[in-house]
């Protein structure tokens, strides 16, 4: 393609002096693979993985004992972690396998009559707009996504632009923190101050948040919020909270019933009574989150996001001079963090992506929204100018081919 432009460095990688990136044997990762896309699944430390066995491991030897007498202690003790480190009480978050999960049992819980409006924009996950459609379909209630244009210029043009499509039948307003497409950073206090001043519910999708961005839920003041800890905390797969500020629990309902207050010991928590026991199942991801708080702290969390937040934004820079083409956000800590997303040329998304796997060994992804095609480039911890190099190169031969 003509507008793909030839990558200035084409030689051998030179040594790159990194100070704060973690070494790459701290984690589990295959070494022959250049992994740019912690941001689907995240990747957890060796020290964390360990922790998450012994749990396992401490479950398996006395079965009845781990579950039946100390469950509800041990996970007492795992959500006050969590709860310090998000700051808010231990009482008003539960865990969960996902985000996904947290957010299906805040939205069948909601009652919705038809009529009834859920608005969004159209920078969410899909999983989270089906979730929506197959409700409203169930009850007669809309969900309606405002178009959120991009390049984005102003947080407060994004939040007019959303608050524009706010009507007599409103009732939740939806969104996400850092959006999984477009990789932005939405002004998530704001919107919830309006939501709270309106009487609408507001619900937080945080997946990508908890890890890349520092995290205050007293102060962002959503009804709900739900993130991932298994991304970027990198904690094991499989750990994530829900949220429910005190006078918003009572509308949460149990997605799964079972022995609620009477199994294990309750908590006197309807909330966390109903959510926490939802049948037999291995609780040790959730109790090796404490874990991965411990790694960030004593690897310099904040530094360690700084350094990544500078290596995507040299992968944004390195990527539009090879399109050409213009970033779709200011450059910004503000509108991004360790996740970045740079638009291409149009060409054939999943060929593309596959191309980079199978050819340089470059795990990556190729997203497609509103019919054009974006690249999205996670800096996990582990990550180096090196391998934001291979990309570019990658990239530049494949588009030029």
């Amino acid at each position: 393609m003509d507008r793909i432009r030839s990558p200035q460095n084409t030689g051998k990688h030179e040594a790159v002096d990194e100070p704060g990136a973690l070494p790459k044997d701290l984690f589990l990762l295959d070494p022959g693979v250049v992994f740019l896309n912690h941001g689907s699944f995240g990747a957890t430390p060796r020290p964390v993985f360990e922790q998450y066995q012994a749990w396992q491991r401490e479950l398996e030897r006395q079965p009845v004992e781990f579950l039946g007498r100390r469950f509800a202690a041990l996970l007492r003790e795992a959500r006050t972690a969590l709860a310090a480190h998000v700051h808010t009480g231990a009482d008003n978050l539960v865990y969960v396998p996902n985000a996904t999960t947290a957010l299906n049992i805040v939205a069948r819980g909601l009652q919705l009559n038809p009529g009834d409006e859920i608005l969004t924009t159209d920078h969410e996950y899909g999983a989270m707009d089906r979730m929506w459609r197959f409700l409203c379909h169930k009850t007669g209630a809309v969900y309606r996504a405002v178009h959120v244009p991009l390049p984005v210029t102003t947080a407060e043009e994004l939040i007019e632009r959303l608050w524009a499509g706010v009507t007599p039948r409103t009732r939740v307003l939806f969104f996400s923190h850092i959006t999984s497409p477009t990789a932005l950073v939405f002004p998530v206090r704001e919107l919830c101050r309006r939501a709270r001043a309106a009487g609408l519910l507001s619900i937080v999708d945080g997946a990508h948040a908890l890890g890349q961005v520092p995290l205050d839920l007293e102060d962002i003041g959503s009804d709900f919020y739900t993130a991932n800890a298994h991304k970027w905390l990198c904690a094991p797969k499989g750990s994530a909270f829900l949220h429910a500020r005190p006078a918003a629990q009572a509308l949460v309902e149990p997605l799964v019933v079972s022995w609620g207050d009477q199994l294990p010991a309750p908590t006197g928590s309807r909330f966390l009574d109903e959510q926490q026991w939802s049948g037999t199942r291995d609780i040790a991801a959730y109790l090796a989150v404490p874990a991965a708080i411990k790694f960030w702290t004593e690897y310099r969390w904040d530094d360690v996001r700084v350094r990544c937040h500078a290596l995507a934004r040299r992968a944004r820079e390195a990527i539009a001079a090879l399109t050409g083409l213009p970033q779709i956000c200011p450059d910004s800590a503000d509108w991004f963090g360790q996740m970045a997303t740079v638009p291409l040329p149009p060409c054939d998304g999943p060929r593309l992506q596959a191309s980079l796997y199978d050819k340089f060994r470059i795990e990556v992804p190729i997203m497609e929204w509103q019919g054009r095609q974006y690249l999205r480039v996670s800096i996990g911890a582990y990550n180096t100018r090196p391998d934001v190099e291979q990309l570019t190169e990658a990239l530049g031969t494949l588009l030029r081919s």
